[in-house]
């Protein structure tokens, strides 16, 4: 295994556990299962395990398992407030001192904001008095280090990164996601403050292996590297130093032994020409499905009415090129449910988005279809729920 440090020196293994996606026995997770998985990355040297509250029996199952093995020392533990939900500083005490229990321990290494979407939610957390919380918090001991995980543009993710509160930080990043959501410019930008980042995703929930288009993974299959679409994905991202650990949702012993090799092997800066000519052939083959031809450049921002015109285009994109869900799931994630509307409703047809295309997209017509495909009816309906519930109102109690 590998290591690459945080600020503060502390070494974290490259490959780190994701532990959302455990097999589930009957109503709960399967903990004998679980519990081999995670302690042969263990033995194999991975030290960063990732949960959070909202993840359902993960906390408890990791707290188990840490305790059963008597390993809570030897490992680092990253979990999440459910900022969303939280109201007050009592409520967010109230969440953290319940993942300590579940966990089976007195302090979290890495503890992450869950979620935020936009620098609102942020600035909506200060003035709930939250900072001076986590101030007192790692002044005890009980948070070691403090960060957030983020699912939005990178325009928003660059004005949360400049308050000097952080520790480290988490971004969903993979090949297809190079220049969406934060993408490239937030990984350097949090490398040149001198930030872990935390990389999730990284197969886009296995999409860059089972949902490969055929030419895709014919590509791979005939080069002479003879790397799986998994290794691929993962070597891409290894061979970026400014990547401190990637996340892997492992349900199997099989997937630990082969990410765990993967890891042993990969080196920053050891992609030939050839390799990212490969991935971006795999790109082309991707994107040849795609319905607008955006590369998420930003020339179009801002967009006077607020519209998230790459946010949209790319979750379009990929209702086409993985699935309908998973295109509506990306838009809801990085463009309905920001603090601020970015719904391309919005757009009021002023065409100042047009002129500054590189690439001369119809920009307005393609955001039209992108409306009707990404928010038919029924998700209309839901995204508006949820933004009600996640981002409008204080989201939360303080215990009534």
């Amino acid at each position: 295994m590998q290591y690459r440090q945080d600020r503060n020196g502390t070494p974290l293994s490259i490959l780190g556990f994701g532990c959302m996606r455990f097999t589930r026995k009957g109503s709960g997770i399967d903990l004998e299962k679980a519990e081999q998985e995670i302690m042969e990355a263990f033995r194999a040297g991975v030290n960063y395990f990732d949960t959070a509250y909202l993840y359902p029996g993960s906390e408890a199952l990791l707290g188990t398992v840490m305790e059963r093995n008597g390993i809570r020392d030897q490992v680092y533990v990253a979990t999440k407030l459910p900022q969303y939900l939280v109201g007050s500083v009592r409520a967010a005490e109230q969440y953290f001192q319940e993942e300590l229990r579940r966990l089976r321990t007195d302090h979290v290494d890495y503890y992450l904001l869950h979620h935020l979407t936009d620098a609102a939610q942020w600035e909506r957390l200060k003035g709930l008095g939250l900072p001076a919380w986590i101030a007192e918090k790692k002044a005890s001991g009980a948070i070691r280090n403090i960060g957030f995980s983020y699912h939005g543009n990178s325009d928003n993710f660059l004005k949360i990164l400049q308050e000097d509160l952080w520790d480290f930080c988490q971004i969903q990043y993979n090949y297809l996601d190079e220049t969406t959501q934060a993408g490239v410019t937030g990984l350097k930008a949090a490398a040149e403050r001198g930030l872990p980042v935390i990389i999730m995703e990284p197969l886009r929930g296995g999409r860059l292996v089972q949902k490969l288009p055929p030419d895709a993974q014919r590509a791979m299959r005939d080069n002479p590297r003879g790397w799986t679409p998994a290794e691929w994905a993962f070597r891409w991202l290894f061979n970026q130093p400014e990547v401190t650990v990637v996340l892997s949702g492992m349900n199997s012993l099989e997937m630990v032994r082969e990410n765990v090799a993967i890891a042993g092997d990969a080196r920053p800066g050891a992609f030939t020409e050839a390799d990212f000519r490969l991935i971006d052939e795999v790109r082309q083959c991707i994107r040849a499905r795609e319905k607008v031809g955006c590369t998420g450049c930003r020339y179009c921002m801002p967009c006077p009415q607020g519209v998230d015109i790459p946010g949209t285009f790319s979750a379009y994109n990929a209702m086409f090129s993985e699935s309908r869900f998973d295109g509506r799931k990306q838009f809801g994630q990085a463009v309905a449910l920001t603090r601020k509307p970015a719904f391309p409703s919005q757009c009021v047809g002023c065409g100042k988005c047009e002129k500054h295309c590189p690439q001369s997209i119809p920009i307005r017509e393609k955001l039209r279809e992108a409306d009707r495909a990404l928010e038919p009816l029924p998700y209309r309906i839901a995204f508006r729920v949820l933004r009600k519930f996640m981002v409008r109102g204080s989201g939360g109690t303080d215990g009534e």
